[in-house]
């Protein structure tokens, strides 16, 4: 099995760069790169080559190489783990960053840890994912109506990405963040630090945030509206890591209720009870069909 990271265009399942994709370097050349990219493919694929913060670049690469004993069998991704899902959600989950043995090894986002086995039962419960568990970039998962994406994109030292670190990759978020407005109606943050970075990122989006600004808590929610009048609902939501889960901070039904709250505002109220059975029969076409007929009612019932 190769140790490291894997090359660009090499195969790997959901790889959207090739050995072309330009690479930034240092933060200028994000800002560059974010800003030149022409659709949501093109800023993935830069997303996913990006090296503009040396420290961030050893440690995933050094966790590639050496791995963790109970994946020593398989190839890590190492490389930075960009935003997947749908391409027009209505729905964005936005976290804090890969984990180390987790986005970093799998190449997707809360794949293959614990966080994200707690994570995707939630989603499935409540109608966002296809499946109940997300263990590989191969496994089939697929978001409805939603997109996930991390506030810093490599998997930092610690799980604790440095002031620098977390400034240097807002340009990839910012960027992705306008390239799904059109369709977006809810943001859901995952953690503290998601919240607090995406402030900067809504403004720059042309988002009017509220003064004072609503702390982060469990549940916290901020109503939004952007210059072209479009409105949208920010929530708070404790981070599902194995810490919050394991003393109960972080419980499935208040997962649950987070995204219910987010599905019911994007598309309409949600049954958990019969989400399962309606999710096999849902392709990504019709969910995002799905979504804009319920926008359109709902917007249609505001101006009457």
């Amino acid at each position: 099995m190769v140790a490291g990271p894997v090359a660009p265009g090499s195969g790997w399942p959901g790889d959207p760069a090739d050995p072309g994709t330009p690479v930034a370097r240092n933060p200028a050349e994000v800002r560059e790169l974010a800003a030149g990219a022409a659709s949501l493919a093109e800023l993935t694929a830069r997303q996913s080559v990006c090296r503009a913060c040396p420290r961030l670049v050893r440690w995933r690469e050094e966790v590639a190489a050496v791995r963790r004993r109970s994946f020593r069998d398989e190839q890590y991704w190492g490389r930075p783990v960009p935003g997947w899902g749908e391409r027009a959600p209505a729905v964005l989950i936005v976290g804090l960053a890969p984990a180390a043995h987790g986005g970093n090894r799998t190449g997707r986002i809360f794949t293959g840890d614990r966080s994200g086995d707690f994570l995707f039962a939630s989603l499935y419960r409540s109608g966002l994912a296809s499946q109940p568990a997300s263990v590989s970039a191969a496994d089939g998962q697929r978001l409805i109506g939603a997109r996930m994406v991390a506030t810093v994109r490599c998997a930092p030292p610690g799980n604790k990405p440095t002031p620098g670190e977390r400034d240097a990759c807002v340009p990839w978020l910012s960027a992705e963040l306008r390239m799904v407005a059109a369709s977006l109606r809810v943001i859901v943050c995952l953690g503290g630090f998601a919240w607090q970075a995406l402030w900067q990122v809504l403004e720059g989006a042309g988002y009017a945030p509220p003064r004072p600004r609503p702390a982060f808590a469990h549940g916290a929610e901020a109503r939004l509206r952007s210059a072209a009048g479009a409105d949208m609902l920010l929530i708070g939501c404790y981070h599902p890591s194995q810490q919050n889960t394991f003393t109960g901070r972080v419980t499935e039904n208040m997962l649950d209720a987070i995204f219910a709250r987010a599905r019911g505002y994007a598309v309409g109220p949600v049954d958990l009870t019969g989400s399962r059975r309606s999710i096999s029969s849902t392709s990504p076409a019709a969910s995002s069909s799905l979504i804009l007929r319920s926008r359109t009612k709902r917007d249609d019932r505001k101006s009457s």
